[in-house]
């Protein structure tokens, strides 16, 4: 994800460790995080699952011209290597991943291990300041989380709760919004055969306003306001609309993540696509990831999930959107990168 955005001081370790939950919107477990700087400023940060142990070698090989692509999008030119987990599992993985990033020139600042509270660096063997037996640290009680919270940044407790934060509403609330995309499905189609094709794109362009007002004052949509909206995305007139109406504001994030999260499942693809897409502007790389697992779980071949997938595979920065929209501009950089 970016940061170019964030002004945290991190002056040690600790100071980065207390940060990286911060940066990728939850507490990592078991993973292995990237962090690019260009000079003293984080300029992304990424996570990955640990491979098991026995695809250590494959999970490198495939890993590693993704992440320098990141890192060169980003311009990037020093690395952070965190792990995340005991010793067993991290140190195979420091010992295959960090030359290779080091032969493609990219200068490794440091690679630290977090295992129980304490931290172990790789690179580093003195003792005077990183001992044999590893520094412990309290995030909880770090200047940099207070930091972090008073600038409104916020950290869930794993990805799991992440996941879980824009998952389909369940009880009440999903058969609220079931009995409400019923009338809504019933309506549209009552408007298609009255007024024809151009009074539904209408239709989803004023609901579409109402949506954007509603959650620009931190309102959100009835039941059948948002049952309304979510049948009328899939018209793809409106869901570009409503792309090209979405950027990287805090608000647009919780609309849609309000829309996917209360949608029908079935309906979710265009809500969850555009959080991603959002998401991914905003440079929270997870959050948008997760997304994109929604709208796929949706409808497994919706384009515009494929799209940003694209863009978020090809280690592009969100700014290369700025001005957007330029979808010609877009596609021949995704050409470009998939020929380097």
């Amino acid at each position: 994800m970016d940061h170019s955005h964030d002004r945290v001081p991190i002056t040690s370790p600790a100071d980065l460790l207390a940060a990286v939950p911060y940066l990728l919107g939850f507490h990592p477990t078991d993973s292995l995080v990237l962090i690019g700087l260009t000079g003293p400023r984080v300029a992304v940060a990424t996570r990955t699952d640990l491979p098991h142990p026995d695809d250590v070698a494959a999970w490198v090989d495939e890993l590693t011209p993704s992440q320098i692509r990141t890192l060169h999008q980003a311009t990037a030119d020093t690395a952070i290597v965190i792990g995340y987990g005991p010793a067993a599992a991290i140190t195979p993985v420091m010992d295959a991943l960090n030359p290779r990033l080091t032969a493609t020139g990219i200068d490794l600042f440091d690679a630290l291990r977090v295992t129980d509270g304490r931290y172990f660096s790789y690179l580093c063997q003195n003792p005077a300041c990183c001992p044999a037996d590893g520094t412990p640290f309290d995030p909880h009680r770090s200047d940099i989380t207070m930091h972090a919270i008073v600038a409104g940044c916020h950290a869930l407790p794993d990805r799991d709760a992440l996941v879980a934060s824009i998952a389909p509403a369940t009880g009440p609330a999903r058969t609220a919004i079931t009995r409400a995309t019923t009338r809504a499905k019933a309506h549209r189609s009552a408007l298609v055969r009255d007024a024809g094709r151009n009074a539904l794109i209408n239709a989803g362009a004023d609901m579409l306003r109402t949506a954007l007002t509603r959650y620009a004052n931190a309102r959100t949509l009835t039941d059948d306001e948002l049952a309304w909206l979510t049948v009328l995305l899939p018209v793809t007139a409106i869901r570009d609309a409503a792309w090209q109406a979405t950027d990287s504001q805090p608000w647009h994030l919780a609309m849609w993540a309000d829309i996917t999260r209360r949608a029908d499942p079935a309906l979710a693809a265009p809500p969850a696509a555009l959080l991603a897409f959002a998401a991914w502007r905003r440079g929270d790389g997870a959050l948008a990831s997760i997304a994109l697992d929604r709208a796929l779980a949706a409808n497994p071949t919706y384009s515009l999930a494929h799209l940003i997938d694209q863009l978020i595979r090809a280690g592009l920065p969100s700014s290369v959107l700025d001005g957007w929209p330029d979808l010609d501009q877009l596609h021949l950089r995704l050409l470009g990168d998939a020929d380097a």
